[in-house]
């Protein structure tokens, strides 16, 4: 599950503010908020928000003694018909 900083580097990477974010996973402007002030949410609000991401393109990078992150997954050429 995602973390309130890796949220807040994926709306970064994105471009996306609080309110973006909020209506792309159908959830209030306020939980997106509250999660990135590290509120305690339901987890299936938090994976809304982390699938959201991945559908748009993100991908979380586990703590794995470097810290956790985010990055841009690559566009996959379109392939010619």
């Amino acid at each position: 599950m995602i973390s309130p900083l890796q949220c807040r580097m994926a709306r970064a990477a994105l471009g996306w503010g609080v309110r973006e974010l909020a209506a792309a996973a159908k959830v209030a402007t306020d939980t997106v908020a509250r999660f990135e002030r590290g509120d305690d949410l339901k987890q299936r609000t938090i994976e809304a928000l982390q699938h959201t991401f991945e559908a748009a393109g993100v991908a979380f990078i586990d703590e794995n003694g470097g810290g956790p992150g985010v990055r841009l997954r690559k566009r996959q050429p379109k392939k010619k018909s």
